[in-house]
């Protein structure tokens, strides 16, 4: 089956699936694989369950009698396949968002302003990779009137193939800095892989939204037709703005080409959250959306799955960032946290995965940081911590299991609390504890 006649019969659809748990009348099943599944194992049972159509990469399992079942070289490029042709028919406008911090809160932040006057659709969650981008394409339907597409990066030649998938008109990368070095190889290759999106653009007559205060950004779009971003007084941008207070939530300003300024106190921590406003008001402005309804829906907007959320638990007060962590955004997350008005502040800090031969380099960075900052009360989680900080006076754990058993000890209360680390290392597990 060819993808002109495989699309054909998605049309016909009701959508595709890749979770045998979610199969049902009029969806199309692809079976991809994993490290530990094989799709193509359910593919009877998904049949049985009425997908009219069945897409699997195993002959063993593939029954020619079967015109249900459609064999093919490989189902996820089969998959992307579809999801570009698919792209194409539309011709959707599509705006596209990666970068090293900030992605995920910039696309939430986007199509909160874009949603307050288009039909929008938008990555869900954190579906960001080979298997998300597309699955997130097959969503257009000829009513959404814009797409925002976010694009996840950990190797060099990911965002390739995401943008060939998505193929945007637009892009934004929020910012570029030390994570996934192990997969990256350097900064330098952070830098080349998350510019594969202003590649795709400048080959295809792209525009980008760059924030014009940083260097490397400004550097990386080179050649582009530019749409800027920036602190008050930075030249040739569409918004301006700055940090109000940060106590704990952050309110900032702005205002478009010297106009009026607005006020908008937003349900954000975080001093570099400004940026992700910044850039989706930007965003919305280009196209068209009134000032009034860009700073009302920022307004409104409240980050959610441990991202810069503010949590009051019956003892503490807990700013948790723990949905993932990087140099870059761990050192941005300890700035922030000086500028929070507080009594008794404590630092629950995990290791930050995925730096490769920089680790303990980059983890002692932040330990000479904590202690810059004059911060006492610090728990340091992890073996990477661990083997540089043993005399930093700070306190050593060697996984959340220890944190747990300590807290249950000693019953924390009546401080103010960030918690921050890599997913991997699971701090949320000990917030029942706080």
């Amino acid at each position: 089956m060819t993808v002109e006649e495989l699309y054909s019969r998605f049309l016909e659809s009701g959508g595709v699936t890749t979770d045998s748990r979610k199969c049902g009348p009029g969806l199309i099943f692809f079976a991809l694989k994993g490290e530990r599944f094989d799709g193509n194992e359910f593919v009877r049972g998904a049949l049985e369950q009425g997908c009219p159509l069945a897409v699997m990469d195993n002959g063993s399992l593939y029954d020619p009698n079967d015109g249900r079942m459609v064999l093919v070289d490989n189902v996820l490029a089969t998959l992307q396949a579809l999801a570009a042709y698919h792209r194409r028919a539309l011709g959707t406008k599509v705006i596209g968002i990666t970068g090293t911090n900030g992605k995920t809160t910039t696309k939430e932040l986007t199509y909160a302003v874009m949603s307050t006057t288009y039909n929008v659709l938008c990555t869900q969650g954190n579906l960001n990779n080979s298997i998300g981008v597309p699955l997130t394409v097959l969503g257009l339907n000829k009513d959404h009137e814009y797409a925002i597409v976010e694009m996840g990066a950990s190797h060099p030649g990911d965002i390739d193939e995401l943008v060939a998938i998505s193929q945007p008109d637009f892009g934004l990368i929020t910012n570029v800095g030390k994570a996934h070095l192990l997969g990256f190889g350097s900064f330098e290759g952070v830098k080349k892989t998350k510019g594969e999106l202003y590649d795709w653009l400048r080959a295809h007559g792209g525009t980008a939204f760059v924030n014009r205060d940083n260097p490397h950004l400004m550097e990386m779009s080179k050649g582009l037709p530019l749409i800027g971003y920036g602190k008050p007084g930075t030249a040739d941008v569409l918004v301006e703005g700055e940090v109000l207070e940060c106590n704990p939530y952050v309110k900032l300003r702005w205002r478009s080409e010297g106009g009026e300024w607005h006020t908008v106190q937003t349900n954000l921590i975080g001093a570099y959250n400004v940026d992700n406003v910044l850039a989706a008001i930007t965003v919305g402005l280009r196209f068209g959306v009134s000032e009034v309804k860009a700073s009302e829906a920022v307004a409104q907007y409240e980050p959610r799955n441990n991202r810069s959320q503010l949590t009051r638990t019956e003892r503490n007060c807990l700013v948790v960032d723990a949905y993932n962590a990087n140099p870059t955004s761990m050192a941005a997350a300890i700035e922030n946290f000086c500028m929070i008005k507080a009594s008794d502040k404590m630092l629950i800090l995990g290791d930050m995965r995925e730096l490769g031969e920089a680790s303990r380099q980059e983890h002692a960075r932040i330990v000479e940081l904590l202690k810059e900052k004059g911060f006492k009360s610090v728990w340091l989680v992890g073996q990477e911590f661990a083997a540089v900080a043993s005399d930093s006076g700070f306190r050593l754990f060697a996984d959340v299991d220890q944190v747990n058993m300590e807290l249950v000890k000693e019953k924390v209360s009546g401080k103010t609390i960030l918690i921050k680390g890599s997913n991997g290392i699971g701090l949320t597990k000990s917030l029942t504890n706080l």
